[in-house]
Order: structure tokens, then sequence, then C-alpha cells
């Protein structure tokens, strides 16, 4: 009972102080600068919620209401089920008030003519400040210490916390933004509703027209949705076939192809396009040769949807082995014994029995080559020319002449259609179905080798795409030390000089172009990678450890940002976060949590796979002596979770820098991404400081990849010798 008063105690005090001393409103030239205190109570914009409140905003008086209701259950009862149905109940009123009288109050005073004739005309107010974002993290914890005093999962406040908290974070992150979407699609530009803008887009024959069946020109909808199928179709042939020659033959060059296979991932997402463009472009290296050699001109074949089909391709096949590599390896050698000793040949076991085991990685592989298709932003960019698909589309519709939210918002909505229809046909289809040859029995001998009808064919291809793969990369070098790409190919330094010059003239000076948003990447992807190695690892630990209702819908609702492609993220950021209540566009901030949750997933599947390996024993032991959740996870179960740390770690890390597709949207000129301002170069025909930008962060990341191996260390486990037991992992 001490324990449940003394919790309840600080979350006042921290409600308190939130309402008496922290700025209600947003501060606009940013909280953290601290420039406010001096200011505080002197200018109205700044003050705290109890100054507006007793100025006349009559809309904070039910918040401090429902705080003395809270501070009154605190002295008048004691900890159990009823208290705790009443902190329920003050928690879920105090969140709805916020977010209700938050909407429907704007700068202007009502957002909806409506509520303007019913209670007339109200004074505007600015978008929510901390001390409003404080009390909605409050309220938030009263439904879950009540719950605790309840007695639900055991009276474990910290698990109820961490569940409430994460429900919160990803309903205002993930679906408030997706919904601003559907409403945005229905909004005029002064916010009236009309579903004109819907009915002229949804007909629109540059969007659904099927017209190349007879000849014609497609919609961007379905070239975007053929291009997608066509790059996972080839990426998951090409990434099962690298993951065969890894696993399955004796070549010799086994560990080049698992080195080969992470370059694309450490590489932004526009620069392969490039690189084929000095290869295959008008000027490019082969068809100047080809050009030379037989007169014949290739022409501008590459810009299109052939050439963007070749650099996603390029880019998205590496992952795709990634994820079937270790399927490949799964499949149990006893069972590939058994049908050979039932007299298959080795082509029939493949065929029959090998490859139907691999169904689970083939579609995981799919599905992520479609969804990296479908959002993918750079490669389009560079290679699209005329044939342009919905990612691109969507950005023209916001930034371009066109400025037609309502277009944007339509393409946005089919792309999330079409992404979230794949991922949930992958989920119906291995639903039911098992495929597991991994078990607690012993599994001896060595996986069968390939037929000669396959092992020769797939050698051959893989070997020529990994020297293509070389070459593109040896492009990408080789274009940043020279002049001018094409036409004069003198060896020099320049670029470099241009991208990151220094200077000493009565102290150190950045005077290269690219200094200002090399600091701003590397600063907002150091704050984001933490914090989403963070939020994902809790996440697993909740999924794998703990059983609460609804668990199912919970990973469901978490892993769904996966499926939302960067291009509507984006957008969607922008049409959620540009007005009150929560007025983010413009800040660091927003880019930060934009990667945390679009990047979240990634630590979740991490977190629950390695949670897998820890033996649910540990847990009970540390509770059994009397340590509480929250000192369980932290003294007992993250030491065990190294590898997974520093997987979410990595992997946040290098999504921030390399993300464009919703980065391109969210920039300002304060805080510029290196992906979005490469893209102004390329844009403006500097491929030289652009490819040495590029070189210098795919070196800049596999630094920062080997600091965080050597910061976060490697899990220790102790065995006795007697005792030691090999596990598969």
């Amino acid at each position: 009972m001490n324990r449940d008063n003394r919790r309840l105690d600080w979350l006042l005090v921290a409600a308190i102080l939130a309402i008496l001393i922290l700025p209600w409103y947003r501060v606009r030239a940013g909280f953290f600068g601290f420039e406010w205190i001096g200011d505080l109570f002197s200018r109205t914009e700044l003050m705290p919620g109890a100054a507006q409140a007793a100025l006349g905003r009559w809309q904070i008086w039910p918040v401090v209401l429902l705080l003395a209701i809270a501070g009154t259950l605190r002295f008048s009862r004691s900890p159990g089920p009823s208290r705790g149905r009443a902190m329920i109940w003050l928690g879920w009123v105090g969140l709805g008030w916020l977010t209700v009288q938050g909407l429907a109050i704007g700068t202007r005073g009502w957002n909806w003519d409506l509520l303007e004739r019913i209670f007339g005309e109200v004074s505007g107010q600015q978008a929510f400040g901390a001390g409003a974002v404080v009390l909605g993290v409050a309220f938030t914890c009263l439904i879950s210490f009540g719950l605790a005093e309840k007695g639900t999962l055991k009276g474990d406040a910290f698990v109820l916390t961490a569940i409430a908290l994460l429900i919160l974070l990803v309903a205002v992150f993930v679906f408030y933004p997706i919904l601003s979407i559907f409403i945005g699609a229905f909004q005029d530009f002064d916010g009236s509703f009309t579903a004109e803008g819907v009915a002229r887009n949804l007909v629109d024959p540059k969007i659904w027209s099927l017209s190349c069946l007879v000849g014609g020109y497609c919609g961007v909808a379905w070239r975007t949705f053929f291009l997608a199928i066509c790059t996972a179709t080839a990426s998951t042939a090409l990434g099962l076939a690298f993951a065969l020659v890894a696993t399955r033959t004796n070549v010799p060059f086994k560990k080049a192809l698992r080195l080969l296979s992470i370059l694309p991932i450490i590489t932004p997402p526009f620069v392969v396009g490039l690189a084929l463009i000095m290869l295959l472009g008008r000027s490019g290296t082969i068809t100047q040769f080809v050009q030379t050699m037989t007169g014949f001109e290739l022409g501008r074949w590459l810009y299109g949807l052939t050439g963007i089909w070749l650099a996603q391709v390029l880019s998205f096949t590496p992952v795709s082995f990634l994820v079937l590599v270790g399927v490949v390896e799964g499949v149990s050698p006893s069972i590939e014994e058994a049908s050979q000793t039932l007299h298959a040949d080795r082509w029939r076991t493949f065929r029959r029995v090998s490859l139907p085991l691999m169904a689970p990685g083939l579609a995981n592989a799919f599905l992520i080559g479609f969804i990296e298709s479908m959002a993918d932003f750079g490669n389009p960019m560079v290679l699209g020319g005329s044939g342009g698909v919905l990612s691109t589309e969507i950005f023209f519709s916001v930034v371009g002449a066109q400025n037609d939210p309502s277009r944007a918002a339509v393409l946005a909505a089919v792309l999330l259609l079409f992404t979230l229809s794949a991922f949930l046909a992958q989920r119906l289809w291995l639903s039911g179905r098992s495929f597991a040859t991994v078990t607690g029995k012993g599994d001896g001998g060595t996986h069968a080798r390939l037929p000669a009808r396959i092992s020769w064919p797939i050698t051959i291809i893989v070997a020529a795409w990994s020297v293509f793969t070389l070459v593109i990369y040896a492009m990408i070098l080789f274009g940043g030390f020279v002049k001018l790409w094409g036409l004069d190919h003198t060896l020099t330094l320049e670029h470099y000089a241009e991208a990151f010059g220094i200077s000493w003239n009565n102290g150190l000076h950045w005077t290269g172009v690219a200094w200002n948003s090399f600091w701003t990447t590397m600063l907002i992807a150091l704050m984001a990678a933490p914090l989403t190695a963070a939020v994902g690892l809790l996440t697993g630990w909740l999924i794998a450890r703990q059983r609460f209702p609804g668990k199912g819908l919970f990973e469901f609702a978490l892993m769904m940002s996966f499926a939302i492609p960067g291009t509507v993220i984006g957008v969607s950021y922008i049409m959620a976060f540009n007005l009150p209540p929560l007025q983010m566009t413009g800040t660091a901030l927003i880019l930060i949590v934009c990667f945390v949750f679009r990047n979240m997933p990634v630590g979740v599947r991490g977190g629950v796979a390695a949670m897998a390996q820890i033996d649910a024993s540990l847990d009970e032991a540390s509770l059994t002596l009397g340590a509480g959740s929250g000192r369980t996870l932290r003294r007992v179960i993250l030491p065990l979770l190294r590898p997974a740390i520093l997987a979410a770690l990595v992997y946040s890390f290098v999504r921030a820098v390399t993300s464009i597709s919703a980065v391109i949207f969210l920039v300002s000129a304060k805080y510029n991404m290196a992906t979005a301002y490469i893209v102004g170069l390329v844009e403006n025909g500097r491929y030289g400081v652009a490819i040495a930008y590029s070189s210098a962060l795919i070196l800049v990341m596999l630094t920062v990849i080997g600091l965080f191996q050597f910061l976060v260390g490697e899990r220790r486990l102790r065995r006795s010798g007697a005792t030691t037991r090999k596990t598969a992992t």
C-alpha cells in the first residue's frame, strides 16, 4: 500500500508542477532552448496552464478540477479496487478532454462551424506545449496505476504503465497521422469538408487507367503496383539464389557474398540509380562504348520503369538474401536425408521437400521487396523520367506546382491500401500452416547439395550479378574523384573539398557545403537510434514475457507501422502535425519521432527473437527474490540482450541516415537531412559532390557501426564444462 501511495504521490507532484511552471502551449523558439524561463509569467503565450486558466481559458479548468479530484482520492481512500476504478475513470476523462478540446479549438477559434453555431465564438489557442503533454502522460499513468490497484496483471504497475504509454504513443504517432490522411482527403484549402477532391481523383484516369494493356498508358497506381510485383519477384529470386549458393555449394567466395550484402543497406537509396546513370545513361560508360563500337544508340531506355526496376532490384536483393539465408540454413538436414533414403533424387528432394519449407522466408522476402518498392522514392526520383510512381506523384502533389492536398491524400491512401493488402495477404497465407523443422532433438547430418541442373545456373547468375554490383559501387567511388563524369575524367579532390572543406582563419571554419546537413543528420540519427532501440526492445519484452488481453492486436498494431510506406508516413505527419493540437513541422522533434516509430518494428522483432532464447525461469527467479518487473528487466534481461540491442541500434542509425521517402517531406531549412540535401544536388546536376557526400556517409556509417559494437560489447554466458550444451540459434 505504501508503494501504491508513493507512486501516486510522485505522479501528482509531476502533474501539479507541470500545470504550475511549464508552458501550456508550444514555445515557438523551442522548448529546450529554455529562453522562455525569463518570460514565463510576462508573456501570455508562454504562461503555464494554471495562469492560462486564471486568464479565462475555460477549456483548462476541467484539467485543474480532475487533478484536484485525484489529490482528494489520494488522501480520502486507501489503495484498492475502489480507488483504482476512480483513478481509471479520472484518467480516461482527462485524456478524452485534452483530445477533444485540442482538436475542436484551433488557432482562430472553433475548427468546425457547427460548434461555433452551438456554443458561440471562442478565442483560439496554440498547439500543446510541455505542460499539456506532461498532463496527457500523467492521465495515462493514472489509468495504469488504477488498473494495478484493481489487481490487473497481478498488480504489476511497471508492466501496465509500459503497455499504456506504448498504446498512447502508437495512437498519437501512427494511427492519428494515418487518420489525418483520410480526413485530409475530404478537406478543402479553407478547412471545410468536401468530397469534390476525392470524387475527382478517384476517377482520374491518370491514376487508374489500364490503357497500357491495349498499347496505351497505364495510370500511376497500376504502374507502381506492377513495378512492385516485378521488383519483389526478381529480388526474392535473386536473394534465394544467393542464399543457396552461400549455403548449399562449395564456391570459394561465400564470405564475399555476405560482405557484399551489407553495402546496399548502408548506401543512400538513390546512389545506385545515380551509378546506373553513369554506366547506362545517355553519356554513360557502357552507352558510349556500345555507340563507339557499333554505332547503335541505346537511347533513354534507362529513364522510366525499366531503370527504376533495375535500381530497385540492385538495392533490395541483399535484403532478401539476409532474410532467406537463415531460412535456407534452418531446413533440417534429417528431413532431406529421409527423402533421399526413400529414393528421391536431389532435384525431387529440393523441389518437393526443401523449397516448400522455405515458404515463410520467401513470403517475407517478397513482402519486404514489395513494400520497399512501393515506398521507394530516391530511385524513381533519379530515374523516373516521365514514368512517375505513387511516391513521386505524392511528393509533387504536396510541394510541386499542383499544391493539391486532396490528391496527395488520395494517392497516399491508394499506396497504403496496396501495402496493407500485401501485408494481410502474407499473414493470411502463412497462418495455420506449420513449417517447423528445428526441434529440441538432436539433428545430425549436413544439408543436401543442390542438383547440378540448379547449382550451375544459379552460380553463374550470382557471380554475374555480384560483378555487376561491384562495378556499380566502383562507379560510385570513381565518380567522386573525376572532374565531370562522362566528359572529363581528370582525377581531382575538388568535389570532396567542396562538400567537406575546412579553413583556418582566426579559428576553425567548416566551409564545405555539406557540413550543415551532415551534423544535423548525425545529431538526429544518434538521438533516434537509442530511443528506437529502447522502445522496440521494451515492446519485444512485453510481447514475449507478458500475457494480457488483446496482446495479439497490440502486436499487430505495433508491427503495422512497418507496412506503412515512408512516403505515406511523411505526408501523414505533415497533415497531422502542421496544426494544433500537436504542431511539430519544421523541428528536429518530428524527424526523431518519425525515425523512432518507422524503425521500431525491427527492434520489436529483434527483442522477441532474443527473448525466445532466454529461459523464462530467470525472470521468475528474480521476481521470486523480490525484484519488481522493472528491476528484473534492467538487471537480468538487458545484459543478455546485447546482440539485439546492437542490431536495433545499428539498424535504426543506418535507416535514419539513409532514409529519404519520409524525410523529404519533413526537412526544413534549419534541419536538412543528408539524403534530402543529396537529392537536391542530383536535381541540380552536381553529381560529383553528391557522390562524394554519399561516399563519406558510407564511411561514417561503417565507423559508427563499429563504435556501437565496441560500446555494447558481447553477451557473456558462463557455462560449466560438464553442462555445456550446444544450442541452435
